[in-house]
């Protein structure tokens, strides 16, 4: 069975992505060798996301990295969307329900990752207890404002696991 990750990139202040979206301050830091995120596009199945994600900045955006993983990412995407595409692209899934979007995530990843992008979707799946990890890459610089890595109005602990073996921020989700 699929497991459930939510992975993203954050500035030691909590936020993966800047005011309005903007991911530009990644982009000096993508491409840079990272064995953990080569295991995990290995090890990913298909990817999981939100319309504000997948029609949203890319820091590679008119490159030949553009895309998941730097333009290395090659596979099934899930959509979940109130307001799905009259014709989606080719090899997006359009799901407008988070359970839907789930079982056709972890149908199509198999025994891999589904690898959920876009804070606002790995926060639904939190709140039906449905993710299983959470992988944090960090980079050295403060933005200030933005998309937190998590949010949860009026506050909402969640409490994590560190995996043993793995980077310093790898977790898995413990209710």
């Amino acid at each position: 069975m699929a497991t459930l990750l939510y992975s993203a990139t954050m500035s030691l202040d909590g936020y993966i992505a800047g005011p309005d979206g903007d991911m530009s301050w990644l982009s000096e830091y993508v491409g840079e060798p990272n064995e953990t995120a080569d295991r995990l596009l290995a090890r990913v199945g298909s990817i999981l996301c939100g319309n504000a994600t997948f029609g949203g900045d890319d820091p590679n955006r008119g490159t030949e990295n553009e895309g998941a993983f730097g333009g290395q990412y090659d596979g099934p995407v899930v959509l979940l969307t109130h307001r799905p595409p009259v014709e989606p692209p080719a090899g997006v899934t359009v799901a407008t329900d988070l359970l839907s979007a789930i079982d056709a995530a972890t149908d199509a990843a198999g025994e891999k990752y589904v690898n959920v992008l876009g804070a606002d979707v790995a926060r639904q799946c939190i709140e039906e207890r449905l993710l299983d990890e959470i992988l944090v890459f960090t980079v050295p610089v403060l933005l200030g404002d933005g998309v937190r890595l998590f949010s949860s109005p009026g506050g909402r602990r969640v409490r994590l696991e560190r995996l043993s073996g793995e980077v310093e921020h790898w977790y898995r989700i413990r209710y």
